[in-house]
């Protein structure tokens, strides 16, 4: 019997390469794994700073809120009314300021700390602060508290006929007039020529008292 032929076929080059080795495959997907792993954390890195400059302009920035809210004015005929019955001594409330200076508040404490107390504050038309505040407790305790720690300078200022004394300090300046009954504080952030119009306005609250 013929022998038979046996012829044995080498697999192709194509083949041979068809699929990676595992070895080689499990490296790639490492590499893979690394590269989104780095990708991902740029991205948080990123965001992260955006976020941090962003709120460093909102806290370097005044909001446009602030900037454009304007001041609320406050309506006081009705507080003095009631505070000029109240009061045991002559309350006074300014009477034909400039239109634009406005009312910002308003504060009558039967009860204060330095007795019966009136207070009512304004902005003028340079958005700077002036004041009116009235007590009948002791001057030397009251004037320095209500004027945050002004001083008496030894000057005065002739307003109406009587002399006010001249108050500086770090945050207001004021003129005080002190009577037997009742010590009158005008103070603020505003030029002494603004407190001066301030203290000029300023008359007994008349009230009408109830008949009989």
């Amino acid at each position: 019997m013929a022998n038979e032929e046996v012829t044995e076929v080498a697999p192709e080059a194509g083949e041979r390469a068809a699929g990676p080795e595992p070895a080689q495959q499990d490296g790639g997907d490492r590499r893979l794994k690394r590269l989104r792993r780095q990708s991902f954390q740029n991205m948080v890195l990123s965001l992260g700073l955006i976020c941090l400059g962003t709120f460093a302009v909102y806290f370097v920035m005044p909001s446009n809120s602030e900037e454009q809210q304007p001041t609320r004015a406050v309506e006081y005929e009705v507080a003095s009314a009631t505070a000029a019955r109240a009061a045991p001594y002559p309350l006074v409330v300014p009477q034909g300021l400039p239109a634009d200076w406005r009312a910002t508040s308003v504060r009558f404490e039967p009860g204060g700390e330095y007795g019966v107390t009136w207070r009512l504050g304004f902005i003028d038309a340079e958005d700077e602060y002036a004041a009116l505040a009235q007590a009948d407790g002791d001057p030397a305790d009251f004037v320095p508290s209500v004027t945050q720690r002004a001083e008496d300078t030894g000057e005065t200022e002739r307003i109406a006929g009587r002399d006010w004394a001249r108050w500086e300090g770090p945050k207001y300046d004021a003129l005080v007039l002190t009577e037997a009954e009742v010590t009158t504080v005008v103070m603020g952030t505003a030029p002494l020529g603004q407190l001066v119009v301030l203290a000029e306005s300023l008359e007994v609250r008349e009230t009408t008292q109830p008949a009989p």
